[in-house]
């Protein structure tokens, strides 16, 4: 099973270029992030007619996620367990920022796996309320995380865990490789200790960066700001993961980052993350 994760910044602006990905790079499912539509306005047709089942999750122009699927989809949830909501009391609203489902069946010869396209809240700034809220946010997700591993009782040996997969953009760079300058970093969201404790507790739960061990080389990132020619400056991020469970991580055979989509005209700030699974 070929998957791949991409915050795409618009499903309905560059709906082409991802045809173009999943053609290109044979891919069985992809995660998406910041969809930027309810899924009413999606035109689906040309993921249908390539054998993909959808499954969208958004309210308006801002976040949304989705995963399509041609090896099977279903058991689709819209929001994990205990995620807080942006906002005060009842003005809270829980965000369109999470989208889990089981891909894989029979059919296909792909066993199943349980799959969270996730979009990270970004914080936006240390002193913003929008910061916590992240904290929070990744907190939910690794507790959730947790929960799906079976560590056995006291004294035993670890059980076989469900096999899960997290991707998405995570909106953290969780160390200073992950990052073309950190000077220029330094005081903001996405390189703190917190948010970089954050992804360690995630780690710390059994979860494994899938792609870190297939890097080509360091600063191999997955974002560039759109301004100031980041990308041909090869001053970005990496902020796109997938932290697979110990099943997924044995059975993962191969990974890369497309950079050669991120430097197609029209595309995405952020390339496709891709990893081949073999269940």
């Amino acid at each position: 099973m070929r998957i791949a994760t991409w915050n795409i910044n618009s499903l309905r602006a560059r709906m082409p270029r991802l045809l173009e990905v999943i053609d290109t790079r044979n891919i069985d499912v992809i995660a998406l992030q910041e969809i930027k539509a309810k899924p009413e306005q999606l035109d689906l047709s040309g993921l249908t007619e390539r054998g993909f089942e959808v499954a969208a999750h958004g309210f308006n122009q801002w976040n949304g996620v989705a995963i399509a699927s041609r090896v099977g989809l279903r058991e689709v949830r819209r929001e994990i367990p205990s995620i807080p909501a942006w906002g005060e009391g009842d003005d809270g609203v829980v965000e369109a920022r999470a989208i889990g489902a089981v891909v894989g069946d029979a059919s296909s010869d792909c066993a199943p796996l349980e799959l969270w396209s996730l979009y990270v809240p970004n914080g936006r700034e240390l002193d913003n309320p929008h910061y916590p809220y992240k904290l929070a946010w990744l907190e939910a997700v690794r507790n959730y995380a947790a929960s799906r591993l079976d560590v056995g009782g006291p004294g035993e040996a670890p059980g076989e865990d469900s096999a899960t997969l997290f991707a998405g953009d995570f909106n953290v760079a969780p160390t200073d490789a992950d990052v073309w300058d950190m000077t220029v970093f330094e005081g903001k969201t996405h390189v703190s200790g917190p948010e970089r404790d954050a992804i360690a507790a995630l780690e710390n739960a059994g979860y494994a960066d899938l792609t870190r061990d297939w890097l080509d080389a360091p600063g191999t990132y997955t974002y560039w700001d759109y301004k100031g020619l980041k990308f041909a400056k090869k001053q970005g991020m990496r902020i796109d993961f997938m932290f697979g469970s110990p099943a997924v991580r044995a059975a993962t055979t191969g990974a890369m980052i497309d950079l050669a989509e991120r430097a197609q005209k029209s595309t995405s700030d952020h390339a496709p993350v891709i990893v081949d699974v073999e269940l």
